[in-house]
């Protein structure tokens, strides 16, 4: 069954690569989705009330993560035929190959690896509105949504934190999307990781 949802990412989480790896998955599968992918920068929100957000800091002081981010933003943006792939690269650099996402050598590695020209994505990477698009994201998850952590799936007004212990598992994604359709539930919490 078809589901409009958005899931909301950031590269150094684990968690989010497993849910956005069974969003892609099931999408190059042939669902037909309408997914919304949308950053949420775990370095903005690890930053105190009051303090200068990571959008507004100098470029070597915006965190880890930005980085990556604004690379995702700019294929997602300017070259969607390659998101897909350029998202579970990205995702890859970091916990299947082990690399530091905060070095732009390994963010133009694992766009290549996707098909895409580096240059032409770090181009668009640096470019202002990128950096203003995930300021944006990142705000309108907090705002209307109270995301505070990735992956959070945004279905049907209503904003759930999803943590799937396999890494691209469509049947549990699937799972949980008829389960975010439920609207009569509030809370499904597990006290105890059952692994």
């Amino acid at each position: 069954m078809p589901h409009s949802f958005t899931v909301t990412f950031d590269y150094r989480c684990p968690f989010a690569y497993n849910g956005n790896a069974a969003v892609v998955r099931a999408l190059q599968d042939g669902a037909d989705h309408d997914v919304r992918f949308a950053v949420f920068s775990l370095d903005q929100n690890h930053v105190a009330d009051g303090d200068t957000p990571v959008w507004e800091r100098p470029a070597d002081q915006r965190g880890s993560g930005v980085l990556a981010l604004l690379f995702g933003i700019a294929v997602r943006d300017h070259f969607a035929e390659r998101f897909l792939d350029t998202h579970l690269e990205l995702f890859a650099a970091r916990h299947d190959r082990n690399e530091q996402v905060r070095d732009e050598a390994v963010l133009r590695r694992a766009v290549a690896r996707a098909g895409c020209d580096p240059d032409a994505v770090a181009e668009a990477a640096h470019l202002p509105e990128t950096l203003a698009t995930l300021a944006r994201e990142h705000t309108e998850m907090v705002s209307e949504h109270q995301v505070f952590g990735v992956p959070t799936f945004v279905a049907h007004g209503h904003a759930t934190f999803i943590r799937f212990m396999e890494r691209g598992n469509v049947a549990d994604l699937e799972r949980a999307l008829d389960l975010l359709a439920w609207s009569n539930l509030n809370e499904f919490k597990r006290t105890t990781v059952p692994f």
